[in-house]
């Protein structure tokens, strides 16, 4: 049993991304080529936004939206420290200064009671993280940011296809951004992520600064970085695309499985009201959890842990004023949360086969 089997989706559409890719080898424009503005127009339909611009990385959605933004050394922005390390290392590139709150214990996601407290006159952005699906209360974060005229920047890195009041994540405020990292709920087959925005202004920033901050060739008007996306990852996305809804579906038939079978046995993901989940991971609560990952692995099934340590605890963070702030809840899931296989091709049986030994295991371990 794979923790995320890339290989069952790959044999489902092998002959269209095949011929994707050869065409992309025929044509030879492997950097910004058609099937870049091809999938920008259609993932910005998708999201229902105006801008769609493709980059690198998830990381560098992160860091060019805070470049677009004119993010400035000692800047401070909000966010939570229960999240990959991108999250904050693109802050800190930048010479931002990070302020961390709380997380919502149950949902893992920012603490919005927390925000409004946390902002002062260096303040300029808003980050919520949307973590392994779920997208934070968009409408309360965005509410608080117009009020202290902030910008909000979605960590979608992990919940592209989720939604929150019927809307899609990285389309709910000044700007979204996406990973395509091969293990996301849409990935490619290496590195890649997209910004998306409503804003004109911004989008035109974004596409400059993707090119090296050029206006026009060999004109430089800012500074920018190389965060253009390949063409043959873009390819590969479009086919993806083609079966994506289905897949989204499919994750939400799983994840709601898992909870019906394991809900009365240990603490299983709870969704907002107003949320759809993705489960780009389904991640359950639990006290002793290297005990209950061995017992797992010694049957056969997979674990991953997302994230065991915080970023106020990360040793490159240790001596920084943010990492001195009291964060109990982030703490505590930090220790306990344990992630367990997902995937839009794993079957009712392995689901069956995997709470089996959940359960079993709970008999013997107070989880």
């Amino acid at each position: 049993m794979q923790f995320i089997d890339l290989s069952k989706q790959y044999q489902l559409i092998e002959k269209q991304v095949d011929e994707r890719i050869k065409k992309v080898l025929l044509h030879a424009q492997f950097i910004l080529g058609p099937e870049v503005n091809e999938l920008e127009t259609l993932l910005a339909q998708y999201v229902n936004v105006k801008h769609c611009i493709t980059v690198a990385s998830g990381t560098d959605a992160l860091l060019m939206s805070m470049m677009a933004l004119n993010i400035q050394p000692g800047d401070e922005i909000i966010s939570t420290a229960f999240t990959f390390f991108a999250t904050v290392e693109t802050m800190l590139l930048l010479g931002a200064k990070p302020v961390f709150v709380d997380i919502d214990p149950k949902t893992y996601l920012i603490d919005t009671q927390q925000i409004e407290a946390a902002i002062t006159p260096r303040t300029k952005a808003i980050m919520p993280v949307s973590l392994y699906g779920q997208i934070g209360d968009m409408d309360v974060i965005n509410a608080i940011a117009q009020k202290h005229n902030l910008a909000v920047i979605e960590d979608g890195a992990q919940s592209f296809g989720a939604t929150y009041k019927g809307r899609l994540s990285c389309g709910l405020s000044t700007l979204g951004c996406a990973s395509y990292f091969p293990s996301k709920p849409l990935g490619c087959y290496g590195d890649g992520g997209a910004v998306f925005t409503n804003d004109d202004a911004l989008a035109q920033r974004l596409r400059e600064i993707r090119i090296h901050g050029q206006g026009q060739r060999y004109v430089h008007t800012s500074l920018g970085i190389n965060g253009r996306f390949d063409t043959i990852q873009a390819a590969i996305l479009l086919e993806k695309m083609r079966i994506f809804p289905e897949e989204v579906k499919q994750r939400q038939i799983l994840g709601a499985y898992y909870s019906q079978l394991l809900k009365d046995h240990l603490v299983t993901p709870e969704i907002a009201k107003q949320n759809t989940h993705i489960y780009a991971q389904y991640t359950v609560r639990v006290q002793q959890r290297d005990q209950f990952i061995k017992n797992l692995q010694a049957a056969g099934i997979p674990t991953a842990v997302h994230y065991p340590v915080p970023l106020t605890k990360q040793p490159v963070l240790k001596d920084m004023e943010c990492a001195k702030v009291s964060l109990p809840h982030t703490e505590k899931a930090a220790a306990e949360v344990v992630s367990l296989p997902m995937h839009p091709y794993l079957t009712f049986g392995e689901i069956e086969k995997i709470c089996q030994e959940i359960i079993k295991l709970t008999q013997t371990i107070n989880v």
